[in-house]
This record gives C-alpha cells, sequence and structure tokens, in this order.
C-alpha cells in the first residue's frame, strides 16, 4: 500500500515540476512516468487520462496554497498588513524557485490558465473555481479594512479580484523576465487600487 501510495506522489509531485518548467500541452505520459521514475501501469491504476491528472496536480497545489492564504489573510495583523505578507511570502516563494531551478516558474494556476483555458473546460472550470476562491478570501480582508475606514472601496468584491488580477499580472512578469524584482511593486499596486486611507510611512512600510 505504502509503495503503491508513493508512486501516485511522485507522479504527482514529477507533472507540477514539469509543468512549470515546461508546460502542459508538451507533457506527455510516457515522460511523466520516466521522470517519475514508475511504470506506466501505476499511472493509470490512479489516472484515466493527462486531463485527471492535471485536475489533481491543480486540486492538491490549491489545498496548499489555500492553507497558506488562509494562515496569513485569516492571522491577527491588521487587515492591509495581512495582504502584505501575502505579497512578501508571494514574492519569496518565487525567489526560491529561481534559486533552486535557475527561472521564475511563476503561477501554476495562471500558467495554465494561459495556456489550457480555451482547450479543457474540465481545467478552465477548475481554475476558475481557484481563483474565486482567491477573490473569496481577500475580499475578507478588503471588507474588514473598509470597515476600518482604511480603504476608500465601493465594491469589496470587485476590489479583491483587482488585488488578485494585480498579483497574477505582475507574477506573470516576473516570469516573462525572469526577474523577480517585478514583484517589489505589488504592495504600492495594492493600496493604490483600494485607495488606502493611511499615512504615508505606513504604507512604505518602516
Amino acid at each position: 500500500m505504502g509503495r503503491t501510495s508513493d508512486a501516485r506522489e511522485k507522479i504527482i509531485s514529477t507533472t507540477q515540476s514539469l509543468i512549470e518548467l515546461r508546460g502542459y500541452s508538451a507533457l506527455g505520459v510516457a515522460e511523466i512516468c520516466k521522470t517519475a521514475g514508475v511504470p506506466k501501469g501505476s499511472f493509470y491504476y490512479f489516472f484515466e487520462s493527462k486531463e485527471a491528472l492535471a485536475l489533481t496536480v491543480l486540486d492538491e497545489h490549491w489545498a496548499a496554497q489555500r492553507r497558506e492564504w488562509t494562515r496569513v489573510l485569516h492571522g491577527d495583523a491588521e487587515p492591509l498588513q495581512r495582504l502584505r505578507q501575502l505579497f512578501e511570502e508571494t514574492e519569496a516563494t518565487q525567489r526560491a524557485g529561481q534559486k533552486s531551478c535557475g527561472t521564475v516558474s511563476g503561477c501554476l494556476f495562471g500558467n495554465l490558465t494561459l495556456e489550457l483555458s480555451n482547450q479543457t473546460e474540465a481545467i478552465r472550470l477548475c481554475l476558475q473555481e481557484i481563483f474565486d476562491a482567491q477573490v473569496g478570501l481577500v475580499e475578507s480582508v478588503v471588507a474588514e479594512a473598509r470597515e476600518r475606514g482604511e480603504v476608500g472601496v465601493a465594491d469589496t468584491h470587485e476590489a479583491a479580484r483587482a488585488v488578485v488580477a494585480q498579483l497574477e499580472g505582475q507574477v506573470l512578469l516576473a516570469k516573462l523576465y525572469n526577474n523577480t524584482s517585478q514583484l517589489s511593486v505589488l504592495w504600492a499596486n495594492c493600496l493604490a487600487l483600494l485607495g488606502a486611507r493611511i499615512p504615508q510611512e505606513a504604507a512604505a512600510g518602516a
């Protein structure tokens, strides 16, 4: 039992790494199995298709990321500082990835949105659900900040969508230029999008 479970996890982790490096479309089942060091029969024991595997990769990656986003955004810090911490941890993750493999891998969800959203309905819907969940987590923080009079937004949902969109956009640019300094503007952009009403020295995060 342990050995078959290990094979499944090897397939999932290998596929995520390969997608981050090269994208989904160019991958074949044989390559995935060879890189993971598992027999091809193991693949079809756990997954009926490459698409089914991709959906599992997305689900598991989001489960892990959601735990991290929830930890940060439901923390004890003031609402805007929680958003800032989210951006800082995102930047740190991209820097660590670049140090490990030499390139900025970007966001798995954003990468697959660009590559597959017009090709497979199941993956498109899965990605929609993930981004909607991200917006929901951010919106709760934006709403709290508005109650405190710290931001000037009329629609907290649309404001949260804008924050998530600019986060995804800056990560995409960091990947494009292979330069994590593209992420240094996340906090300032967030404050501008939200019409933050806090002192400038606080905005600078002294």
